[in-house]
């Protein structure tokens, strides 16, 4: 049965790479973005940001809805701003309150619905000059298990928590050969992630191949945050 998932990030590589997945699987995909794009989604919306009043209204059934907006912003704890801490926060966490707020009653709709929030392995680990980044996506998985627990047994609730992803967010981290080598030998897999590494997790928590699991964080970080390596 074809079924519905809204997308917000649309323009990520992995949200483009988990909307290829969903669509070679007969599924319909909205996207919403700050940027225009239209491929390769069914119907797409841009918005200024990721905000209660700017989210389009959508009248019909939503079966999933993914929030894939972050940042990566690494500095010295002493030298970010206090305007820095509210826009991570404001990006990485309350834009997914927004967003999931605004399309409650949509996915209320589904007989199967499933939520998928982005995290990040800086949140389970102390990792120096993350911060502020921990700080948000900390909050956002805290808000992820709440959820979950709040919406069960009808929604289920879900964060991804990867590490270091090879997209445009992330390329100034690994765009030579010698960032790209140190990035590899602090992973235990040694080799950086890509972005369908992370999409083909974010379809199974969609799917009905996790239909038995909610509140939980998988982490999809090459045992990052599991393995010393």
């Amino acid at each position: 049965m074809s079924r519905t998932f809204l997308l917000a990030g649309a323009s990520g590589a992995i949200a483009k790479e988990t909307t290829k997945l969903l669509k070679h699987k007969g599924h319909r995909v909205i996207g919403i973005s700050t940027k225009e794009i239209s491929a390769p989604y069914d119907e797409f919306y841009r918005v200024e940001k990721y905000d209660f009043s700017t989210f389009p209204e959508i009248n019909e059934s939503l079966d999933g809805l993914v929030y894939f907006p972050g940042t990566i912003n690494l500095k010295p704890f002493a030298r970010l701003t206090q305007a820095e801490f509210i826009n991570d926060l404001q990006i990485n966490s309350l834009g997914a309150v927004a967003f999931v707020q605004t399309y409650l009653t949509n996915i209320k709709k589904s007989p199967k619905g499933s939520i998928v929030f982005l995290s990040s392995v800086a949140a389970t680990i102390g990792l120096p000059f993350h911060t502020s980044i921990a700080m948000a996506k900390g909050a956002l998985e805290g808000f992820s298990k709440a959820l979950a627990a709040e919406l069960a047994p009808a929604i289920r609730v879900n964060c991804i928590a990867p590490s270091l992803v090879n997209t445009p967010l992330g390329d100034k981290f690994i765009n030579t050969p010698e960032k790209m080598e140190q990035m590899q030998k602090r992973n235990p897999l040694h080799r950086v992630g890509n972005p369908l590494d992370v999409a083909n997790a974010i379809a199974f928590l969609l799917l009905e191949e996790s239909a038995w699991i909610t509140g939980q964080v998988l982490a999809v970080d090459g045992g990052m945050s599991t393995i010393k390596n």
